[in-house]
C-alpha cells in the first residue's frame, strides 16, 4: 500500500553547518518521524509563498499544523504582549492561509500546539494571549506539570486515544472563543481546552500537546489512515 504524502509545516530559520549560517527550511525531525511511524510519507511545507497553498492543498493527502512561536495577537484582535516571544508573520500568515485552504478542501488534519492556535484563528477565532494571568496555577507553564485530558468519547479525537490520556503540555496562550465549525472536545481540569475539532470534516483535529514526542502514534496513525481515503 503506498504512503500517503503529509505535509508538515516548517520554519524558515537560520541554521549552522560548520562554519557557515545559511537561512533554512526547518522542523523537529520528531513531526516527520512520527508520520513515518504512522505509515505516511512526510513533506517538508517552507513558509514562503501564498500562491502555492493551493498546490498544496491539491497535491497532499493530509497537513500537520506543527508547534512553534505563538500566532501574532493581532491577527485575532487582540494586543500583542511584550512577555510572548515575537511572532513570526510570514509564518502565520502562511499556515492562516494553508489551514483556511485544507478545510474548504476537507484535506486531514492535525494540528498540534501553535498548529491549534493557528486552526483556531484560521476558523475566526481568538485566543487567551497570556494564560497565566487567568489561572491560578502554573501547571501549564514553561515547564509544565504532566496532567489528565478529559476528551469527549463521541469525538474522532477520543476515538482514537480515549476518553482520558495524561500529558504535559506547556503553553502561554490557549483558546478563548472557538472558530467557526470548531468545537472543543478535550479539556484539562481547569476547564482549559486542550483539543478542539472540525464538525463535518474528514479529519480535522488539533490538540494542545505534541503527540509526536512520544511513543503513543495514535493520533498520526488516525491521520494517516483518513489520508488514505
Amino acid at each position: 500500500m503506498s504512503r500517503p504524502l503529509i505535509g508538515i509545516t516548517a520554519y524558515f530559520e537560520a541554521a549552522r553547518w560548520g562554519d557557515w549560517v545559511r537561512e533554512a527550511v526547518i522542523g523537529p525531525p520528531s513531526y516527520a518521524k512520527a508520520v513515518e511511524r504512522a505509515g505516511g510519507a512526510p513533506v517538508l511545507l517552507p513558509p514562503l509563498n501564498l500562491h502555492a497553498v493551493d498546490d498544496y492543498v491539491r497535491g497532499l493527502k493530509g497537513i500537520v499544523l506543527a508547534g512553534g512561536v505563538e500566532v501574532g495577537a493581532t491577527l485575532y484582535g487582540a494586543d500583542q504582549d511584550d512577555r510572548v516571544a515575537e511572532p513570526q508573520p510570514h509564518r502565520d500568515r502562511f499556515e492562516l492561509s494553508l489551514a483556511r485552504a485544507a478545510v474548504q478542501a476537507d484535506v486531514p488534519i492535525l494540528a498540534v500546539a501553535r498548529g491549534m492556535h493557528v486552526l483556531n484563528v484560521a476558523q475566526g477565532g481568538t485566543l487567551i494571549p497570556w494564560l497565566p494571568d487567568v489561572l491560578d496555577h502554573e501547571r501549564h507553564g514553561a515547564q509544565g506539570q504532566p496532567h489528565v485530558i478529559q476528551v469527549s468519547v463521541s469525538s474522532k479525537l477520543g476515538k482514537a486515544i480515549g476518553d482520558t490520556i495524561e500529558v504535559n503540555a506547556p503553553h502561554h496562550q490557549s483558546v478563548k472563543r472557538l472558530g467557526t465549525g470548531l468545537l472543543a472536545v478535550a479539556w484539562a481540569d481547569d476547564q482549559i481546552v486542550e483539543g478542539v475539532e472540525l464538525q463535518g470534516h474528514r479529519f480535522g483535529v488539533g490538540v494542545q500537546w505534541h503527540p509526536e514526542r512520544g511513543d503513543d502514534m495514535r493520533l498520526f496513525e488516525a491521520l494517516v489512515e483518513a489520508a488514505r481515503y
